[in-house]
């Protein structure tokens, strides 16, 4: 690649950069392409590499990966990307549009519940929500606070699957309709309970728990089995259990 072509292409990122959605990492970029993300740019330091990744775990894309990644040298990587992913390629996407997300959480029937975190902090876990939520088939992920669950930090967690599922940040009062179910110590134990597709599973921050006023909101308390002296589950892990719980028995044979 020429001075001319490097300095093109570092033109391009950094003028698409601050609208788009940072695929970090080839996992990212694959689910993207995956669930219909409009992946503008793709860079890598290894192109090879990077398709040998695709033929062993994404053979459909492999063609589409290569016509989209651009080999760059590794410090033009470093340069345009704050932390380099070990797999050594990054992509930028379009953010899904807002009214389309809206309208997808708030249609109702819903076949899956939506997951509502209130005000979350550790830009890790949501990702990790937001993976879960894509992998049980959950209508969407909404946070409330000021936390963007469109983070990058948080993409790089939830390995791009924010195009698999609708995720947004809404205030408490604009959640959308729907049984509000609410993780608490105090609730019914959620074995006893059955989920509706339409609830709106809704967990608070593992330190303070549920918000009053989002208590005040729920249809039902609801908590998960835990051992006594037990503090708390990891957010992750309480989300999992209870679309575990929602999803029922596995089919019969």
């Amino acid at each position: 690649m020429s001075e001319d072509e490097i300095t093109t292409v570092v033109r391009r990122w950094r003028d698409a950069a601050p609208e788009r959605v940072l695929l970090d990492g080839f996992h990212a970029v694959k689910h993207a392409l995956r669930f219909e993300a409009d992946v503008r740019l793709a860079i890598s330091s290894d192109k090879g590499s990077v398709l040998a990744l695709a033929d062993e775990l994404a053979d459909d894309l492999t063609h589409r990966i290569g016509d989209l990644v651009i080999e760059v040298p590794a410090r033009t990587l470093r340069d345009l990307v704050p932390r380099v992913h070990p797999t050594q390629v990054a992509g930028l996407a379009v953010r899904p549009d807002l009214h389309r997300n809206l309208e997808t959480l708030s249609r109702t029937p819903r076949p899956a519940p939506i997951v509502v975190l209130e005000n979350p902090r550790n830009l890790g876990n949501v990702g990790a929500v937001v993976r879960l939520a894509a992998g049980f088939g959950a209508t969407g992920v909404v946070t409330t606070g000021d936390m963007d669950p469109w983070h990058p930090n948080v993409v790089r967690a939830a390995a791009g699957l924010h195009y698999a599922t609708a995720v947004e940040s809404l205030p408490l009062d604009d959640l959308p309709p729907g049984p509000v179910y609410a993780l608490d110590p105090e609730g019914d134990d959620i074995r006893s309970v059955v989920l509706p597709d339409d609830a709106l599973l809704a967990f608070g921050s593992e330190r303070h728990g549920i918000s009053p006023e989002l208590r005040k909101r729920a249809t039902r308390l609801v908590a998960l089995p835990m051992r006594p002296q037990v503090s708390s589950y990891n957010l992750a892990t309480s989300v999992a259990m209870a679309l575990f719980h929602w999803g029922g028995p596995p089919p019969a044979p």
